[in-house]
């Protein structure tokens, strides 16, 4: 999951980015979302909130060392990379428990048959029609079922409406084009609390696609995913990583035959870290036949140097787990500042007050 929000345009951009915690990290989680995102917290113009979706783990995860493992490693990763912490807001969804208690208000309201209508939930069911099963809901959990609603309150519980008096417009969530029906739902949710609850707590999240992330081939030439087993894991031993990217596939042209950047893993990789100048300079490499051999060499070398310091820094967060703890405690407490007023006008406002 990678979802961000925006709001305010006259003053400054909220942005709201969930990380998912199952895996490892790799190139093109980098270059998709995290490279972004980690600039975008540097911006003075903009407030940042990125939180650790581990609730969302516990979906399809139920291994908890490996839960565990991947949220130490996620948390190091964005901190390694350069996460401003300072202006960023930077926390674990499970250490802000007025999430899932918006969760519970937001699925009271929250129509079944939209739930019904999710398409992770509509491709699970799928799955078992075409398997022969007569139970189409086999397997599925509530959590994949209605996840939606605990993504919506992700959004919406930092889209409010209001924030110490102060009006905020529409708020924009820059997505991928399989994440618009989430932020869709968002919306529906949010607007129809507003409406039974007769005022506009929620400011309703827009969805904006950016059509210039960039996707990475992974070693097989398909797109990277952990689904796939063909990652490159960012911070990888020099050894392994050495390996690994002699593993990109590639087709049998020798060496000195001219070769097509078109396709290429290697250059498409290169190209997501290279400076314009050297992504031109390659090209004419390719066009006078570098061999592959030679290719995987200059692209392991180019990585290596551009990851060394991020690796030493990543290896030393592991190391030191009371640092990171520190850090989340942090974000959590000023991602708690805003959430827990608001959750108590929420509260009020459904009839759940205080008697005096």
């Amino acid at each position: 999951m990678n979802t961000t929000a925006a709001a305010n345009s006259s003053a400054f951009t909220r942005v709201l980015t969930g990380i998912t915690t199952t895996g490892t990290p790799h190139l093109g989680n980098y270059v998709g979302a995290i490279r972004p995102a980690i600039n975008a917290s540097r911006d003075p113009q903009v407030q940042s909130y990125y939180f650790l979706a581990d609730f969302h783990a516990l979906i399809k995860c139920h291994e908890p060392q490996r839960v565990a493992e991947s949220r130490r490693e996620i948390a190091a990763t964005w901190l390694a990379l350069g996460l401003d912490t300072d202006h960023a807001i930077f926390y674990r969804q499970s250490d802000v428990p007025e999430i899932p208690e918006l969760t519970w208000l937001l699925t009271c309201v929250a129509a079944k048959g939209l739930m019904n209508r999710a398409h992770a939930y509509k491709a699970s069911v799928q799955e078992n029609l075409d398997a022969g099963d007569r139970d189409p809901d086999a397997g599925i959990n509530m959590g994949l079922y209605s996840y939606p609603i605990l993504m919506a309150a992700d959004i919406l519980m930092f889209s409010q409406k209001q924030v110490a008096g102060q009006d905020f417009g529409l708020t924009r969530v820059p997505v991928g084009r399989d994440q618009i029906q989430h932020i869709e739902m968002a919306r529906d949710i949010g607007q129809r609390f507003n409406h039974i609850f007769g005022e506009e707590f929620f400011a309703l999240p827009e969805a904006v696609v950016d059509e210039q992330v960039a996707v990475l081939n992974g070693l097989d030439g398909r797109k990277m995913s952990k689904s796939y087993n063909n990652t490159i894991p960012l911070f990888e031993p020099e050894k392994k990583f050495r390996k690994l990217i002699n593993k990109i596939k590639t087709n049998s042209l020798e060496p000195g035959e001219p070769k097509d950047t078109e396709d290429c893993t290697l250059f498409q990789i290169y190209t997501a870290f290279a400076s314009a100048v050297e992504v031109a300079e390659m090209r004419e490499r390719y066009a006078a036949g570098i061999g592959w051999g030679e290719m995987k060499g200059q692209l392991f070398e180019y990585l290596n140097e551009q990851l060394r310091t991020p690796r030493e820094e990543y290896q030393r967060l592991l190391a030191d787990p009371a640092y990171v703890e520190a850090v989340l405690h942090k974000g959590a407490d000023k991602a708690r500042a805003e959430a827990t007023p608001f959750l108590d006008r929420l509260k009020v406002a459904v009839g759940l007050g205080r008697f005096i």
